[in-house]
């Protein structure tokens, strides 16, 4: 009985998946590296939303963060340079629900995705040169297409 306690992972320990956005196996991010804001949402639930402050904004440095690859950090930045505010972060917002666990997991699941898209580097494009018979077919396509057009000229065009 001891044993089977001893391989659950204890629900109060700090590297516990719920305190961690796993994004990839490489990319981890603590959630106290989150900062959350709640406000009052426009979205459904007629009345309840002049009351309940249900709208989650996420902010996120991500160029201070730790947990982050230096690559991934550098293509983060080119890619969402326009979402980057001017001192680092980056601001999501979610209003989607009534609940604002729902919203804040909508943000969370939102830099996710952000982040898988810049997880993989690009491949590199190795210049082709283009086949003898794509060249063919390209001056035979501008042949054609010049003699329809010459026979769209009047008779004594030529």
């Amino acid at each position: 009985m001891a044993d089977s306690k001893a391989k659950t992972p204890d629900a109060d320990s700090d590297d516990s998946p719920r305190d961690v956005l796993a994004v990839t196996a490489r990319i981890q991010i603590p959630h106290d590296e989150f900062t959350f804001q709640f406000a009052r949402s426009s979205g459904p639930g007629g009345q309840n939303v002049n009351k309940v402050n249900s709208k989650a904004t996420l902010r996120w440095r991500p160029l201070e963060s730790p947990s982050l690859p230096d690559d991934v950090r550098q293509r983060f930045a080119a890619r969402f340079a326009s979402k980057l505010l001017t001192d680092g972060s980056i601001l999501i917002s979610c209003e989607k629900s009534r609940s604002q666990l729902l919203n804040r997991i909508g943000c969370l699941e939102q830099l996710a995705g952000w982040l898988k898209e810049v997880a993989v580097a690009p491949k590199k494009r190795r210049p082709t040169k283009p086949t003898k018979g794509s060249k063919t077919r390209r001056l035979n396509d501008k042949r054609r297409h010049s003699d329809t057009k010459r026979m769209r000229g009047s008779p004594g065009d030529d």
